[in-house]
């Protein structure tokens, strides 16, 4: 996943990676009104940057940090955006890359210097797509997105998930080992059903230890 933040507009986009090959699974945009308070402005960007999280349960997210080159007033507002996407992909448990437009640009591109209308060129490129992704954030993002599959924070996202996959594998298959002996003592009469029962509980909090 990749996002471009703003106050006014934050975008998002989704990228599927199989090897060198690069596929747009989705991508959007949230608009706040300049009218509306900035307590819900942040709130509303966190609530939908965490229901595309929810939706596409995306692995990893790039996320394009602040450029201090623009204003100072723009510079502070996005930043407060940028936290708000950022605790949602906090609470998603999603692992999390920071890159400057330099370095998004030079992903892309292939120089730091490119101008916007090749970014999305490019974006629009290596994505397969029949046109630009608009409104201009959502290609930003997608950008960012691309940018985190040319560096080595994927790889080792990719391994630490297989990790915490075979650790999940490992416990289901000891817990059947477990059910399987119970259910040869409930078959002696040694034990009765409740007292063999996993509580669900006690798994949950186990998974939810592991995961964290």
């Amino acid at each position: 996943m990749g996002i471009d933040p703003g106050l006014a507009n934050t975008g998002w986009g989704i990228v599927a990676q199989s090897g060198a090959h690069l596929e747009c699974v989705a991508y959007g945009c949230i608009s706040t009104p300049a009218g509306q308070p900035l307590a819900e402005r942040l709130l509303k960007i966190h609530h939908q940057i965490g229901a595309v999280i929810d939706r596409f349960n995306p692995l990893c997210v790039g996320i394009e940090t602040v450029w201090f080159g623009q204003n100072v007033t723009a510079a502070f507002a996005t930043g407060q955006a940028r936290g708000a996407a950022l605790v949602a992909c906090a609470e998603g448990g999603v692992a999390v890359g920071e890159f400057s437009p330099k370095q998004i640009k030079l992903a892309v591109v292939g120089t730091g210097a490119a101008e916007k209308e090749q970014v999305q060129y490019m974006v629009r490129h290596l994505l397969s797509l029949d046109d630009v992704p608009k409104p201009d954030h959502a290609a930003d993002a997608l950008a960012a997105a691309i940018c985190f599959t040319t560096h080595d924070g994927y790889a080792r996202t990719r391994q630490r998930m297989d990790v915490l996959v075979g650790r999940a594998e490992a416990r289901d298959q000891a817990a059947a080992a477990r059910r399987g002996g119970a259910a040869s003592l409930r078959a002696a009469g040694h034990v009765g059903a409740r007292d063999a029962a996993v509580p669900p509980g006690d798994a949950c909090a186990s998974l939810g230890q592991e995961v964290s």
